[in-house]
């Protein structure tokens, strides 16, 4: 076949031009200035960077920044955001970690992305510093862009560990702050924000602050469950503790939800930090007829008991999974089986069905990557995540459990992934901090961390859309977790009582409105 070289060489040229004019294009939204300060050379405009920075793990949202810094030091991100708020045209700037949000909340559409990630390259020793001093005993001193899993690494060097984490430990420590940090050790130890001493803050102004409960307090509070919306978090003080060597790691299966709900309420009622007799973690989760009971998650169930469990599936249509974890090491591993039979006996599973098993700590805390890597290997990971995160009163559970669960999850029988229901106790939340939750002292976590493909997450999110129309339909008051709304109204009614705090400390704070503009709130 004969090939027309010319007009094969015009194309390559016109595709060339076109490419650097598209780019010369983004690079004109940025002052010009910017480019000839002396961090410039860690400022990208090129396609893959913008790329990278334009979606999130949900896959559903993606905006473009006009910009990402990689930065090599505190001081690029402090040089950058005291650039941008002394422009005479402010530019709006966020900073991502691994870009876990789902609708598009660590985007700077427009604006400038810090690469968080990029500083774990350039911390001194590991970015995270093991220390004890006599009236907070032992903490780390962790970058804001470390991943929790660096933090656990780190710290189990000193035989030391924090104790409240997210259920996936691939996240940076900035991002869970910023939000709060929740899992099943929540309800004992509260969440990742409680836990807490110290931070240094880069605001909206440029301004490189240490703010705890005793220094700088309105900052301090402001950021923990903030939303990115008060400054860059770029160190975190964190409280560790002794860690135990081993896990008993149980799970009991339920088709009475009220005996399943009582029975989690019942553990999470000893909840004392030094109570020897209390868990150390609580969640609950649903099984349906959509597979195996195994998922991304945890492979728990061994294969020899699936086909019992999915008979009981099909035969109540949703079984209820209440799954706890005892911690112990050397000293009480001859007492850790007494007091969980102890437990037993006063529980309501189904006889039967109670699968227990030992694993590591690490093992327990790290339980998610073997998940996480077999679906990347598969290519089944980055793909939309149509999630839905909410937090609800005790007192509506039931309620929740018949107008949704059973009323429109399972009659839809559309969900891909793990649902996950457990409660959680008010007194372990501080109220100062940004984070909103339900008034009622126990309150329940829903989680619909939905899988889809790229053309029908859409039925996904309308079955999210669907479920809170009921509950509002209801009088069942919805807290979001990772809340996305759209207009100035739907944040207002959001954060109630706290609303007006958190839009003076914005004005405080970030008084020209350039932090986190993904999330909607003041853009």
């Amino acid at each position: 076949m004969a090939v027309n070289y010319a007009v094969q060489a015009y194309f390559t040229v016109i595709l060339l031009y076109i490419t650097r004019l598209m780019s010369t294009g983004k690079s004109k939204l940025l002052p010009p200035k910017l480019l000839t300060l002396d961090f410039s050379e860690r400022i990208r405009t090129d396609t893959s960077a913008i790329e990278s920075a334009s979606r999130d793990y949900g896959n559903i949202v993606h905006e473009s920044p006009v910009a990402v810094l990689y930065p090599s030091s505190v001081q690029d991100i402090v040089s950058l955001i005291k650039f941008a708020y002394n422009c005479s045209v402010p530019f709006t700037v966020s900073a991502r970690g691994r870009s876990h949000s789902v609708f598009g909340q660590a985007m700077a559409p427009k604006g400038v992305i810090i690469d968080m990630m990029h500083l774990r390259n350039h911390r001194e020793k590991t970015g995270v510093i093991v220390s004890k001093n006599p009236s907070l005993g032992f903490y780390a001193d962790v970058g804001g862009e470390q991943l929790w899993i660096d933090v656990l690494k780190a710290t189990m060097e000193h035989g030391l560990a924090p104790v409240s984490w997210t259920d996936y430990l691939y996240l940076t420590v900035g991002g869970t702050l910023s939000n709060a940090g929740i899992s099943g050790q929540s309800f004992r130890y509260g969440p990742q924000i409680s836990n807490v001493y110290e931070m240094d803050v880069v605001t909206g102004t440029g301004e490189l602050v240490t703010c705890s409960a005793h220094r700088n307090s309105d900052l301090f509070y402001a950021v923990l469950g903030g939303l990115g919306q008060f400054g860059v978090i770029t160190r975190a003080r964190i409280a560790i503790e002794p860690a135990p060597k081993k896990v008993k790691w149980v799970r009991m299966l339920y088709s009475d939800f009220s005996a399943f709900t009582k029975d989690q309420e019942r553990l999470i009622s000893i909840n004392g930090r030094k109570q020897s007799n209390a868990l150390d973690y609580v969640e609950g989760s649903l099984l349906m007829n959509q597979g195996p009971p195994n998922n991304w998650r945890s492979s728990f169930f061994p294969s020899s008991d699936i086909p019992r469990i999915m008979s009981l599936v099909t035969q109540h249509g949703i079984i209820y999974c209440l799954e706890v974890a005892k911690y112990y090491d050397d000293t009480t591993q001859h007492s850790v089986a007494k007091e969980l039979q102890q437990m037993y006996e006063g529980l309501s599973f189904i006889a039967g069905f109670k699968l227990e098993k030992d694993v590591s700590y690490v093992e327990f805390l790290d339980r998610v990557r073997s998940g996480e890597l077999k679906l990347q290997s598969q290519g089944l990971w980055d793909v939309p995540h149509p999630w839905l995160n909410i937090f609800l009163p005790k007192s509506r559970i039931s309620d929740f459990n018949s107008g949704v669960f059973q009323d429109i999850v399972l009659k839809r029988n559309i969900t891909t992934g793990p649902v996950l229901i457990y409660p959680m106790n008010r007194n372990k939340w501080d109220d100062r901090t940004s984070a909103v939750i339900p008034d009622e002292e126990v309150f329940y976590t829903v989680g619909f961390l939905h899988s889809s493909g790229f053309d029908d997450w859409q039925r996904h999110d309308d079955q999210n859309k669907d479920l809170l129309k009921f509950c509002e339909k209801a009088g069942i008051k919805v807290t979001k977790y990772f809340p996305n709304y759209k207009t100035k109204e739907e944040w207002i009614n959001h954060f109630g009582s706290k609303w007006t705090t958190f839009q003076e400390n914005k004005y405080l704070f970030d008084p020209k409105m350039m932090l986190s503009p993904g999330q909607r709130i003041f853009n």
